[in-house]
């Protein structure tokens, strides 16, 4: 529900493309993901590949929440079709303050470039949008969702050291949280849908990095060990819970949330508003690092973002680049194939 198809593209220099709300059903066992923030795609190395996945995937079931207009057409075949010229407005500065890596800004800079190379009218432009307002909303659904997950995995044989301990510590906050607080920020999600939908009807997408920073290493986006250790005394004990209904812990969570969603602050607002968005892997850091660029389109248009994706992806094309990391993996991998053949 945060960008979970697009993160992790931008961080491998894949393709990712997180559908309209309701293109594609969680059903029959599921009526709904995270209130509809989540939907359902795949990862791939081609636009060509996400478009075959989309048709397949695309489609409701009896019963669903959610209703959207079919495609007008395969999306294989749709997306072989010229976009137009498209205006497009973008933007490098972090919705909730926070710092923005060169190579961030630098990837969409570049971007921004190609895409006039192509004949789009490409201008700085952003949503008028809280976007404090619009963290705080999602986090507090988070939070809200995460005690739901861990009562399923429960009911499933998971133990208490399964686990693993922020989302215990999550679980104990969202517990705490009232259902009056968690109806106030649902309600918050026509008012940031309509703020997104007054860009759109200047602009026919919003282009920004998917990641503020180059993709992090293994733990670093982990609190201090020091304060992971507190925290599992204070929810092992049961006071967590009890200074959380105090609202005795609000200035810590903040706090941990903010920086949870430092390096992914661009991500929440198509999930919020249930509009289509992708991740194109158009840049490389010096480091040899993918990082992603995101496109964010109006409601059930993944027909136009699959259209520009494929223009982009002939004009840059990104299939035969490899980070050092999976070079090495391959490498590895031949030496092994090697050994077992002598």
């Amino acid at each position: 529900g945060c960008g979970s198809i697009r993160i992790p593209a931008a961080c491998c220099g894949l393709f990712g493309l997180r559908p309209s709300r309701g293109r594609v059903s969680s059903g029959p066992a599921i009526g709904e993901v995270w209130f509809g923030a989540s939907s359902e795609g795949v990862l791939s190395r081609s636009v060509r590949d996400s478009a075959l996945a989309l048709d397949i995937l695309q489609g409701p079931e009896p019963g669903d929440p959610f209703d959207i207009a079919p495609p007008p057409g395969s999306y294989a075949e749709l997306m072989r079709r010229d976009p137009g010229k498209l205006r497009i407005g973008f933007s490098t500065v972090s919705p909730i303050g926070t710092e923005v890596h060169p190579e961030a800004v630098a990837a969409v800079q570049r971007t921004a470039r190609l895409l006039r190379g192509l004949g789009h009218e490409v201008e700085e432009a952003a949503p008028q949008v809280d976007g404090t307002a619009l963290a705080e909303s999602f986090l507090h659904v988070y939070f809200g969702q995460v005690p739901a997950m861990v009562v399923r995995g429960r009911a499933l044989g998971a133990k208490a050291g399964d686990v693993e301990l922020m989302s215990r510590l999550l679980a104990t906050l969202g517990g705490a949280m009232s259902g009056a607080r968690l109806t106030a920020q649902l309600a918050k999600w026509n008012e940031f849908g309509r703020d997104l939908a007054r860009f759109h009807a200047r602009f026919d997408m919003l282009l920004t990095p998917t990641l503020a920073a180059p993709p992090l290493r293994h733990g670093e986006g982990d609190p201090p060990a020091g304060e992971q250790f507190v925290l599992e005394l204070l929810q092992r004990s049961g006071l967590l819970g009890i200074l959380a209904r105090l609202g005795l812990l609000d200035g810590t969570v903040n706090r941990i949330a903010r920086d949870s969603l430092r390096f992914v602050p661009f991500t929440q607002l198509a999930n919020l508003t249930g509009t289509p968005a992708m991740s194109v892997p158009l840049h490389w850091t010096a480091d040899g690092l993918p990082l992603g660029v995101q496109f964010v389109g109006r409601f059930g248009s993944e027909d136009r973002l699959l259209q520009l994706a494929h223009q982009l992806e002939g004009a840059a094309p990104w299939f035969d680049k490899l980070s050092p990391l999976a070079r090495e993996g391959l490498g590895q991998a031949g030496e092994v194939r090697a050994t077992i053949n002598a």
